[in-house]
């Protein structure tokens, strides 16, 4: 069996994002004979936005140009969702909030594997996009921390402190001078760079083709 590794470089208030993992999850059930390990980076859409958050609809109106061109986008992002079973509802997201805390906890979920960092990440984006939870609060961030495996008393402590707060931005640093500029961007094999939330498709074929390739011998 061939391993495939990628890392994919998200925001936790990226809808492309999640429609990114929907469809990455359905790639990777496509190919049983390939393990893929994947491991999530962190990026920030709004670095610059308080602890606390800001008005989700004014800033969302503020950023894309007016409320016409927000309810566009949610509507297509809803059919989008509704063929990845994603219920997007975005009536229920109050809060834009900062996602540095969310990156740490997504960070700190990898040291319990590859699953436990999965499932925080998903969980993550289910409470912010369908259930409109604030997922920079931190008792939101602990519930699903319990949720996913985690030691709540210990994701706490870590929370009330500083910790990994520069490791996260500087891997968001990093990934800017690589030249990401949107996510998800997807990495695979270290090498190769598949942006935006590709078709199940397009996902399944890249795997695959690397997969091949090496099993070939061929150099990457």
């Amino acid at each position: 069996m061939q391993t495939v590794s990628i890392d994919i470089v998200s925001d936790v208030v990226c809808p492309w994002c999640y429609l990114g993992k929907a469809r990455l999850d359905q790639a990777i059930a496509n190919l049983p004979d390939v393990l893929v390990t994947v491991n999530w980076r962190p990026y920030q859409l709004n670095p610059d936005l308080p602890p606390e958050g800001i008005d989700h609809k004014r800033h969302l109106a503020e950023k894309l140009g007016g409320q016409a061109a927000v309810d566009r986008a949610h509507d297509t992002l809803r059919e989008l969702g509704n063929a990845d079973g994603i219920a997007f509802d975005f009536e229920a997201v109050k809060i834009s909030p900062n996602t540095l805390d969310a990156h740490r906890l997504v960070r700190w979920a990898a040291t319990n594997g590859e699953q436990a960092q999965s499932a925080v990440v998903g969980l993550l984006f289910k409470a912010n996009f369908e259930e409109g939870r604030n997922v920079g609060d931190h008792a939101v961030l602990l519930d699903i921390a319990e949720q996913a495996g985690l030691d709540r008393p210990v994701v706490a402590a870590l929370l009330g402190s500083d910790a990994d707060k520069d490791a996260v931005k500087e891997e968001v640093g990093m990934a800017r001078e690589m030249g990401v500029t949107g996510v998800p961007c997807f990495i695979l094999e270290g090498q190769y760079a598949v942006m935006g939330a590709q078709s199940v498709d397009v996902l399944t074929n890249a795997l695959r083709e690397i997969a091949e390739m090496k099993a070939s011998g061929k150099p990457n």
